[in-house]
């Protein structure tokens, strides 16, 4: 069976440059209950960001197709697809390129986070669904994963949380050298950087994209906390001294960017949510960060106008996104931009 990287193919950093954002209505709604129109509204403020930097497609079931133009705007393309779930980051495409003008994407097994949620039949097909619609080559492994349990940057290197893939409600029996030449297979990536842990709270079984995510060649934006008493302080510190003791595939040691996470909020059930500043998306020329109604909302924002001066910051309530289960960064996700390879010339003599 063909392999990405046996073709040339790998994964791109998340900035390099989009030809578009594919994001997915929601849809579950005995998942937002009450609130899923709060979700919807919200949904639609973070596409309406994005598309003031790059075209943005919708994905919706056929009944909500109106609802979805009503509320995104003409800048937003609404397109009838099935689908269960709002999370495209997981159930949607990994893209991946080759240098050369090729486009072609990754379509991991799909279980709803480790069968945690019913029915998911829809977004175990959806990666397909898109991929055939656009008529885009596709890759399809047996490695059950999701893309926010994924990160890389381009240059060889990948970020994973070792609770996720290697959790028995995904991959039972397979090994982290199976898994990792997987990835490395389906990636492009030489090196898998593996950290301790996720969230408490984050029912994907701890994404990366809430912990650690490069934000530039051998520079890592990682969550963190300085109070010992707090849930989440073990875990990120755990991360921390990995991160600081490792090289990128090319060598280079990490630099590390310390974020601190906002105050603790719980669900009505206790459920901590779990909020991160790193669950951010990059757009062509901007970044669309999270708020959370909380005092450290500022001061992230002014860390990413320090890290990203040349990119325009655009921070979004995210609150009602959380409640559902996850992030700006979950319910994103990007297709690179290609370029058609130069044609070839005879040489002029």
């Amino acid at each position: 069976m063909a392999r990405p990287v046996d073709d040339g193919f790998y994964m791109p950093a998340e900035w390099a440059p989009h030809a578009r954002t594919w994001m997915a209505w929601p849809a579950r709604e005995e998942l937002w209950g009450e609130g899923i129109e709060e979700a919807c509204d919200a949904y639609a403020e973070v596409a309406k960001a994005i598309a003031h930097f790059e075209p943005v497609t919708m994905i919706s079931n056929p009944v909500a197709v109106a609802e979805v133009s009503i509320k995104c705007g003409a800048g937003v393309s609404a397109v009838p697809m099935e689908h269960d779930d709002s999370w495209i980051r997981d159930s949607g495409p990994t893209y991946l390129v080759d240098g050369k003008g090729g486009l072609a994407a990754v379509d991991w097994t799909f279980n709803a986070w480790g069968e945690r949620y019913q029915p998911y039949a829809k977004d175990a097909k959806l990666a397909q669904a898109i991929l055939e619609q656009h008529e885009v080559r596709r890759y399809a492994t047996d490695l059950v994963t999701e893309g926010g349990a994924l990160h890389v940057d381009g240059e060889g290197t990948l970020l994973a949380v070792r609770d996720t893939l290697l959790n028995d409600n995904r991959n039972p029996g397979r090994s982290l050298a199976e898994i990792e030449e997987i990835l490395q297979a389906h990636t492009g990536a030489r090196k898998v950087v593996w950290l301790p842990g996720g969230l408490t709270g984050d029912e994907t079984d701890g994404h990366v994209d809430n912990v650690a995510c490069f934000v530039a060649p051998a520079k890592v934006l990682a969550l963190s906390t300085d109070d010992p008493d707090d849930a989440n302080y073990e875990a990120l510190q755990a991360n921390l001294e990995v991160l600081r003791g490792e090289t990128d595939a090319a060598g280079r040691p990490l630099e590390v960017v310390e974020v601190r996470q906002p105050k603790a909020r719980y669900l009505p059930d206790g459920t901590r949510m779990a909020l991160s500043y790193v669950n951010f998306y990059f757009t062509n020329g901007g970044i669309v960060l999270p708020s959370f109604e909380d005092s450290a909302d500022d001061r992230a924002f002014d860390l990413f106008e320090t890290l990203f001066p040349d990119r325009k910051i655009v921070q979004i309530p995210a609150l009602d996104i959380i409640r559902g289960g996850g992030g700006i960064h979950c319910i994103t996700q990007q297709q690179p931009a290609v370029e058609a390879p130069a044609p070839e010339r005879d040489d002029v003599r």
